[in-house]
Formats: C-alpha cells, sequence, structure tokens
C-alpha cells in the first residue's frame, strides 16, 4: 500500500509539472545562473540534491521552483510531504538538467529558494545567544561546515566579515551549502557585515568575544596573532554559559592582530605533542570552530541539567 502511496504521489506531480525541452528555456537560465552561485535580483539562490532540496522546502523559506529531471522524478515520493502546491514544478531531461547542474553525478533535483535576510538583532536571540563569526574565512567548505556546526551545538547564529581585504566566502554559494547540509537555511546568518560595525554591537548588547588563536601544547607560550598583552584561555577555561561570540579567521593567516587584541580573550586548542621534528600544525578553521562551539554546548548542556 506504501508503494501505491508513493507511485501515486509521484505521479500527480509529474502529470501537474510543467515540461522543459529547450536549454534556451528561461528557468532552466535561472537554475544554471544559481546553481552555478550567482544570485537572482531576488536574491534567490540554487541548491541541489534531494537532501538540500528537502532542506530548503521544509524551511519555510520562499521557494519560485523545483525543478526535477527524468531520473530525479525518483525522488518526489520523499520530498512530498514538505512540497508545497503553491510551488512550480517544472521537469526536463536528464541530459538538459546536467547542463545546469553545478555537481559531476546530479541526483536530478533542484530547487530556487530565497534565504532569509537576517540582521544582527536575530543573531542575539534568548538570554545567552551564541555567535560564531567568520573572518576573512574564504573556503567554502569550510564556512559551510563551520555553518553546520554552529547549528549542531546550538549556536543562535552566525555572521561573516572581511580582514586585511580578505573577504568570507559566500555561505549560500553552492559548495559551502552542501557543506552546510542545509544548516545554512536555517540558521540566521548575517553576510558580509563590517567587522567594526558586528564587533560594536556584540560590545553594545554586552556578548564576551573570545578570538581563536594558534597556540603550542604549552600554556606558557602564545602563538599566531597574539601578544603578550593578551589574556590566553583554552576552550574549559571560557565560561561560555553567558552570552558569547567565537572569531574565526582566515585559514592562513589566522585573525588580525588588532581584531585579537580587541577580544576579551583570546582561546587556544591545546594538541599532544609530536615526535615529529616538523610538529603539528594547528587545527584548520572548521576544526577549531567544531571544538569551540561544542565546548560551548557541553558547558550549557550541564548547567541547565544542574538547574533542572
Amino acid at each position: 500500500m506504501a508503494r501505491q502511496g508513493e507511485s501515486a504521489t509521484k505521479s500527480a506531480i509529474s502529470e501537474s509539472a510543467a515540461a522543459i525541452t529547450s536549454r534556451e528555456n528561461r528557468w532552466l537560465k535561472r537554475f544554471r545562473a544559481a546553481l552555478s552561485g550567482e544570485r537572482g535580483d531576488d536574491g534567490a539562490v540554487g541548491v541541489e540534491g534531494v537532501r538540500l532540496v528537502e532542506a530548503a522546502l521544509g524551511s519555510s523559506l520562499p521557494v519560485e521552483a523545483l525543478l526535477v529531471s527524468e531520473s530525479g522524478a525518483g525522488h518526489l515520493p520523499r520530498i512530498a510531504r514538505v512540497l508545497s502546491a503553491e510551488v512550480p514544478v517544472l521537469r526536463t531531461s536528464d541530459k538538459l538538467f546536467a547542463g545546469v547542474a553545478d555537481t559531476r553525478t546530479p541526483q536530478g533535483i533542484a530547487a530556487l529558494v530565497r534565504p532569509r535576510q537576517a540582521a544582527i538583532e536575530n543573531l542575539l536571540r534568548g538570554d545567552a545567544p551564541l555567535v560564531v563569526v567568520l573572518v576573512g574565512v574564504q573556503d567554502p567548505g569550510n564556512v559551510g561546515t563551520i555553518i553546520r556546526a554552529a547549528e549542531a551545538f546550538g549556536a543562535t547564529g552566525a555572521a561573516t566579515c572581511a580582514a586585511n581585504g580578505i573577504g568570507s566566502a559566500d555561505p549560500f554559494a553552492p559548495k559551502a551549502l552542501r557543506a552546510s547540509a542545509g544548516s545554512a537555511l536555517r540558521l540566521p546568518i548575517v553576510h558580509a557585515i563590517s567587522t567594526t560595525v558586528l564587533l560594536a554591537q556584540l560590545r553594545i548588547s554586552r556578548v564576551k568575544v573570545y578570538a581563536a588563536v594558534a597556540s603550542s601544547a604549552d600554556e606558557s607560550r602564545i602563538g599566531g596573532n597574539v601578544d603578550a598583552s593578551v589574556r590566553l584561555l583554552p576552550p574549559w577555561g571560557v565560561d561560555w554559559k553567558i552570552p558569547a561570540a567565537i572569531l574565526i579567521g582566515n585559514e592562513g593567516s589566522g585573525l588580525p592582530a588588532k581584531i585579537v587584541r580587541s577580544a576579551d580573550a583570546g582561546v587556544y586548542i591545546p594538541q599532544a605533542a609530536s615526535a615529529s621534528p616538523v610538529g603539528l600544525e594547528s587545527l584548520n578553521a572548521a576544526m577549531a570552530a567544531s571544538v569551540l562551539l561544542y565546548e560551548a554546548m557541553r558547558q550549557r548542556d550541564s548547567a541547565r541539567k544542574q538547574s533542572s
């Protein structure tokens, strides 16, 4: 019976879908541009693959259209429960779909979605907001992974800034969206905000700011762009139960020294000593952010359990 229901659903959607047979079709052009990373005039972005499409349809965000290929139609029963009748469903051939897809092995399903435009206030919701700030993080994969970790570990929002002329990758670009596994469609994100403006707003809101820095396993040494005037703490030395923001810097150069000095403290992640003469490199941006966000969640969960 379940299979019959799924087949009926797939058939009903497929029959109501408009067929596209020309690569010059305006909808295909829109999908081609969006899936290559271009924003539409209305801010719409392209998401591809059944998991991301399902996340987009279930996010309450405006979805302009759904595009499915002949083989991609097999995913329609899975998304039927979150597919609004108001969303236009377009069908095309596998060949034409491959011409607009951003992935090497497309799953044959994509959507145009408009991400929410978050403000700083949206990031600071609740009694103890937790914000991750990406400062010059250039790799889209790192950006997406950090946003995924932020949602998983209870952050209330994320922001992206530039540093020394180096901007952060767009969290709604195709690669970043895939790396976030849909988290970028749910977590409030302020993209490309001025670092100075953001830090000022965090101060006004009495949010403690912690700069992630590189350091050796020896707690007496300070590494990265940190001078001796900066207080340096391990993750467990920070009180993450209060309103807090974590600054994550560029993959190669880290955070600018000026930004680190403006933080309430630097936070580093101790690493095991290495027997190799080359030594260990510091964790990359996404790994460091994940460790710090996890510690913040651990402390907050522990506090909730103690108070209940």
